[in-house]
């Protein structure tokens, strides 16, 4: 039984792998630029990763939940889990992030000119969340509550955009076509990951009104917001614990 936790941590980082098959798996056409012929990949978001992201964590959500209910808890699992967590909520995101960056250069007159320098701040993501699992890892304070905005959050609010820019909810799907708001997103999230920040966590520990207030409110935020807003629902969700964070300090 002690393996169980570790299978469905397994199970998290093979939806993060497969996810990252479906981001590189994009068709090519050829097209042609002054008298050039320039192979192209088709910059359409992917939906079937973002839904992997969506698997993977709620994966991550009951491996740590059935290794306490099975009281098999273990400094491998911990690792594990880290593991799985930088491959699904970190290198993903930050190919995602990739792909966005090509299909909003993709939309300029001078698409030809971009260069890999243009793009690699995507990959700051992936690196900024290895350092924050590591550092989790090691921090003893963040035993229930976080520092630092947790990966599996960033990932899925990356994991959201393109099913945003297939649904287009409230004409979003033009900001995620710019270029300087995806580079201000992805600073914004690699600052976030690693800042000295109490964030909440969402779990329970008591029936405490006045002790877990601001998690039911994100719950019945979330519930109001998904038939209005959508796929746009996550962001919304996303900024809304950022800020209720920072009015309502969890103690670490």
């Amino acid at each position: 039984m002690k393996q169980v936790p570790n299978i469905i941590t397994l199970c998290n980082l093979f939806c993060g792998a497969l996810a990252i098959i479906c981001v590189l798996h994009a068709p090519e056409f050829r097209a042609e630029f002054n008298g050039n012929e320039y192979t192209i990949t088709s910059p359409e978001p992917v939906y079937w990763a973002s839904a992997l992201v969506v698997l993977a964590a709620i994966f991550d959500f009951f491996d740590g939940m059935t290794a306490r209910l099975l009281k098999v808890q273990s400094p491998m699992g911990k690792e594990l889990d880290s593991l799985a967590d930088v491959v699904t909520f970190g290198v993903v995101p930050g190919m995602m992030l990739y792909r966005l960056l090509r299909s909003a250069y993709f939309r300029q007159p001078d698409v030809f000119d971009v260069s890999m320098v243009n793009l690699a701040p995507a990959l700051l993501v992936p690196c900024f969340a290895a350092y924050r699992l590591a550092k989790f890892n090691l921090d003893t304070r963040q035993s229930e509550n976080f520092i630092g905005v947790p990966t599996p959050a960033v990932g899925l609010l990356v994991a959201s955009f393109p099913l945003i820019l297939l649904f287009n909810p409230y004409n979003l799907a033009q900001w995620l076509q710019n270029v300087w708001v995806l580079y201000g997103t992805i600073a914004a999230l690699c600052y976030l990951m690693v800042a000295e920040i109490p964030m909440l966590s969402l779990k329970i520990k008591d029936k405490s009104l006045k002790n877990n207030w601001p998690r039911l409110l994100l719950v019945v935020l979330t519930l109001i917001s998904i038939p209005v807003l959508n796929f746009a629902t996550v962001p919304f969700v996303f900024i809304c614990y950022v800020v209720l964070s920072l009015v309502v300090p969890p103690k670490v």
